[in-house]
């Protein structure tokens, strides 16, 4: 028994070795967080994850070294007893505990998740089959409006070209948002039931029509951030990216300037050659002469 216990504990501490390395790796994990909400909820699936491995290696440590050790060419005699006080108190009190151990921080990250009060930036995104519409309705760009679509190339579609690194994650219109600043997404949508899910930042959340529902986040680190729609909402339900581009906040004030100016073509001065009369050089006509 006592061999058992140290070669299961030896497994246990290999594994727990390990994990840092698949913890890290993207493609067989989350995706790397960049939002202290998405840590936690990266924190609480590896604390799930391992307690269920241990859980397994226990149980099935004991039912192994059990099968082993007391098998009836070693001369073994079953028992006799039917009930056992203390074990049945035992595998009550223990799955309580581990309940208990998981629910504290599931609930304090689930609370996290539904505190979008106080945002600094509220975008509202608009589902559509198959594109995604957002306005800019609170703090700084407020007013900015725009669709985004998937740019990827059709030839690229259709397999007559090489599929590029972000193959149906690329969009003609980005998202942008600044770092550091608590962003709240107002989600609806036009037709049917789409989702917003952009999983760097720990956030997914059904935009149903006739509904509002919100989710926020708060990125602490620049770049391109990328997700799509994890709704089945037709025939074209992979063909409708997102992407955030995270940016300094003089680079966001710059591009919300860009956003608000004018067409360059609407404001330029007419250069006809002769100048079109003003209203007020216009000759008037003739009042009628009353009868």
């Amino acid at each position: 028994m006592k061999k058992t216990v140290v070669r299961t504990a030896s497994l246990i501490g290999v594994v727990l070795a390990m994990a840092p390395a698949f913890a890290l790796d993207g493609q067989y994990n989350f995706q790397h967080p960049v939002t202290h909400l998405a840590e936690d909820i990266f924190g609480l699936h590896m604390l799930m994850f391992w307690i269920c491995v241990v859980i397994f290696v226990a149980v099935f440590g004991v039912m192994f070294y059990s099968v082993f050790a007391h098998r009836k060419s070693k001369g073994a005699v079953a028992a006799t007893f039917h009930e056992s006080t203390t074990v049945e108190i035992l595998w009550t009190i223990v799955p309580v505990v581990i309940l208990l151990g998981m629910a504290w921080p599931a609930t304090k990250t689930v609370l996290a998740m539904k505190d979008t009060s106080n945002p600094e930036i509220t975008i509202k995104a608009t589902g559509y089959q198959w594109k995604w519409g957002y306005d800019y309705m609170q703090g700084e760009g407020q007013g900015i409006s725009f669709l985004s679509t998937l740019s990827t190339p059709r030839a690229q579609i259709d397999q007559g070209e090489w599929k590029g690194d972000n193959y149906l994650l690329e969009v003609d219109n980005e998202v942008v948002v600044p770092i550091g600043k608590k962003v709240r997404v107002l989600l609806t949508a036009q037709d049917v039931i789409h989702a917003w899910w952009v999983p760097a930042f720990g956030v997914k959340q059904d935009a149903i029509p006739g509904f509002i529902r919100d989710v926020w986040f708060k990125a602490e680190k620049e770049g391109v951030f990328r997700g799509n729609c994890a709704e089945l909402c037709g025939k074209d339900h992979g063909f409708m990216p997102i992407v955030v581009r995270v940016v300094s906040q003089q680079a966001y004030t710059e591009w919300v300037a860009a956003k608000a100016a004018p067409p360059a073509a609407a404001s330029a001065p007419a250069t006809t050659d002769k100048a079109a009369p003003s209203a007020a050089s216009e000759p008037k006509p003739a009042a009628a002469s009353a009868s």
